[in-house]
């Protein structure tokens, strides 16, 4: 049978990726839709897109951009100097894509993977899937800025605080939240507000569990919302710090 399963967040934790796919026993049959964000972080970003690579040669996968992607897009091209980035996770991948660790060859492949990432996926049953959010109230087609796809906060911030008393009829409702049946969303850790699960307020699910920092990488299954997930990636790489010093 035939599953629709989201992936959060993954920050270069291979090993984790590797574990929670087993965990979710994906097969070829799966549709798999990644929220972007798979590296920054821990020090096998590299090996997570080579599997990625891979893994769209035998299964139906989606790959959404995150914002990380983004960020090393840009010294990848560039070579730029971004102290910011380098120290929420981008020197572990400046260390993966150094060219004494690969060669160009796959340094231009993996460019090529980051620059055809989707912004979002609008699926058949009206399903949105982003990697952060968007914030026009016409929705995320109508988004001014395409950054906000891959760096909006306020999404989430925005149903984590909502009156549960006002229901959709309720001129005072989010209009944003009116234009897909549900939302899926990485970006935002849950384990920011305490939560080590995919979490849902109104029709957002925030798959994002922390694998960036003491959390884990997390599968959902859309339809039953079944969920599975990896051990604390930091655990899985005791000797790294990740972005935990952040």
């Amino acid at each position: 049978m035939s599953r629709t399963l989201v992936i959060g967040d993954i920050h270069g934790g291979y090993k984790a990726l590797l574990q929670v796919m087993e965990r979710a026993k994906v097969t070829p049959s799966d549709h798999l839709i990644f929220l972007g964000d798979y590296v920054d972080g821990w020090s096998e970003s590299d090996k997570v897109v080579d599997y990625l690579l891979e893994l769209r040669q035998t299964h139906n996968c989606i790959f959404l951009r995150g914002n990380h992607e983004t960020l090393l897009v840009k010294w990848l091209e560039t070579g730029i100097e971004n102290k910011l980035w380098e120290g929420n996770g981008g020197d572990a991948s400046i260390k993966s894509y150094s060219l004494d660790n690969i060669t160009q060859e796959k340094r231009d492949t993996h460019l090529a993977f980051f620059k055809g990432l989707q912004n979002y996926h609008i699926d058949e049953q009206n399903r949105l899937f982003v990697h952060a959010g968007f914030t026009n109230p016409r929705g995320v087609k109508a988004e001014f800025f395409e950054e906000y796809l891959y760096w909006d906060r306020t999404l989430w911030e925005m149903v984590m605080s909502i009156d549960s008393t006002i229901n959709t009829e309720d001129k005072r409702y989010p209009r944003r939240l009116l234009h897909h049946s549900e939302i899926y969303i990485g970006h935002t850790p849950v384990t920011n507000f305490g939560f080590k699960h995919p979490m849902n307020f109104a029709n957002v699910w925030n798959i994002d569990t922390g694998a960036a920092f003491f959390g884990c990488i997390s599968v959902l299954d859309v339809a039953t919302k079944e969920f599975w997930q990896s051990d604390s990636v930091a655990s899985l790489y005791p000797n790294e710090e990740g972005r935990n010093h952040k």
